[in-house]
């Protein structure tokens, strides 16, 4: 009896660490579709904005900028959450991606709430009052939001790669590809936009690798989620 109550009491730390994990994983399924959602409601309302023209941080200005503030903050946040879950449940687990694949999405993570925090300039038309063309000069905090952006996007980019070696190295073929294509266009058309400035089909491609890259942050949720009691997956 004693054994049974005892072994009873044992499991349930169990159960609710595990309950945990999956809530935070849960806030990975979560975090892309958000971002992604919002910004092309905004794309479609917003007045004088066009993705081949300005990037979704401009959306921070302007008389309804604070929704696009608060997406950035509210998408990091949920992003370090699932970073927390991820070294749960890959942690157990030395290499193949367990330590630096959720210390990089901790990365974007804390990068997109800087970005929420530190604007990004008005340019190009955007919002309706602002002279056409790049501005002339840049102030301190879109710097500062320029930085963290980048520091954000080589994040994600190298966790993409990170966990298509860890999906090769435990027979996920299908999942490796994945990963390593939506990383290797994300990278491409990133680079290809400081080569090409001015180029509206990049800022597209640009636009839609980064909605892939997070949807991709989400199927990867989704997929430790079934998985569970499988540390190696």
């Amino acid at each position: 009896m004693t054994e049974n109550l005892t072994t009873t009491a044992g499991r349930a730390p169990d159960r609710a660490a595990a309950r945990s994990t999956r809530t935070l994983l849960t806030c990975g399924i979560l975090a892309g579709p958000l971002y992604v959602v919002v910004v092309v409601l905004q794309m479609l309302t917003r007045d004088g904005f066009d993705i081949s023209r300005h990037p979704a941080s401009m959306l921070s200005n302007g008389d309804r900028g604070w929704i696009q503030i608060a997406t950035f903050v509210v998408t990091g946040l949920l992003f370090v959450a699932y970073a927390s879950g991820l070294r749960r449940m890959l942690g157990r687990v030395a290499g193949r991606g367990g330590t630096w694949g959720p210390r990089l999405i901790g990365v974007l993570g804390a990068g997109m709430v800087a970005a929420g925090c530190f604007s990004a300039d008005p340019a190009d038309g955007f919002p309706p009052g602002t002279p056409l063309g790049p501005p002339t000069t840049m102030s301190w905090h879109a710097v500062v939001h320029l930085l963290v952006s980048g520091v954000a996007f080589l994040a994600l980019i190298a966790a993409c790669f990170v966990f298509a070696r860890r999906f090769a190295a435990t027979g996920y073929r299908g999942w490796a590809v994945f990963s390593a294509s939506t990383g290797a266009l994300f990278l491409v058309t990133w680079l290809s936009l400081f080569g090409l400035q001015g180029a509206r089909a990049v800022n597209v491609a640009l636009a839609v690798a980064i909605a892939l890259a997070l949807v991709w942050t989400s199927l990867l949720a989704a997929h430790q989620l079934t998985r569970p009691a499988d540390p190696a997956r």
